[in-house]
C-alpha cells in the first residue's frame, strides 16, 4: 500500500478516493484497495513527513514532501508495473475478474434474497474458503 501511494503522489497530488480508484484503474480492476487501508497508511506517511495534506473544498489533498519525493523516487518503478511485468498476469487478471463477478452475485442475493437465500449464500462462502484452503493443502 506504501509504494502504491508514494508512486501515485509522485505523479500529482491526489485526494484519497482518487488514489483507490488509480489504483483499481492501473491493476485492470483486481486490486482496489478499501478506504480502511488507504487512509491509515496516508496518516502513518504524513506522521513520517513524506506526505502532507491541505484542506481543498472540504476534503484533503495529499502531496509528497520533499523527503516523501526522495523515497518515492528511490523505489524505482510503480508497483502496478512491476506486476504487469510478471509471467502469471493474465492468470491475476482473470481471477481479479471471477471475483468482481462473485461479489456481484454476492451483492445481489444480500440485497434482494430471502433470509433463507441470505443464509444459504453466506454458508456457500464459508465452504468456498475452506475448499480453497484444502486445494492449498494438498500436496503438489
Amino acid at each position: 500500500m506504501r509504494a502504491s501511494l508514494l508512486a501515485l503522489l509522485r505523479e500529482r497530488p491526489m485526494h484519497g478516493y482518487e488514489m483507490i480508484t488509480e489504483i483499481g484503474e492501473r491493476t485492470g480492476g483486481v486490486w482496489r484497495p478499501s478506504p480502511g487501508s488507504v487512509y491509515p497508511t496516508l496518516q502513518l506517511l504524513e506522521e513520517e513527513g513524506l506526505v502532507k495534506a491541505n484542506e481543498e473544498s472540504g476534503k484533503k489533498l495529499f502531496e509528497l514532501t520533499e523527503q516523501g519525493r526522495a523515497e518515492a523516487e528511490q523505489a524505482g518503478a510503480s508497483p502496478w508495473d512491476e506486476a504487469g511485468r510478471r509471467d502469471d498476469w493474465e492468470a491475476v487478471q482473470e481471477v481479479g475478474a471471477a471475483l468482481a463477478a462473485v461479489d456481484h452475485a454476492v451483492r445481489q442475493v444480500m440485497m434482494t434474497g430471502t433470509e433463507e437465500q441470505r443464509a444459504k449464500g453466506l454458508a456457500v462462502l464459508a465452504e468456498t474458503k475452506k475448499k480453497l484452503y484444502l486445494i492449498l493443502a494438498e500436496e503438489a
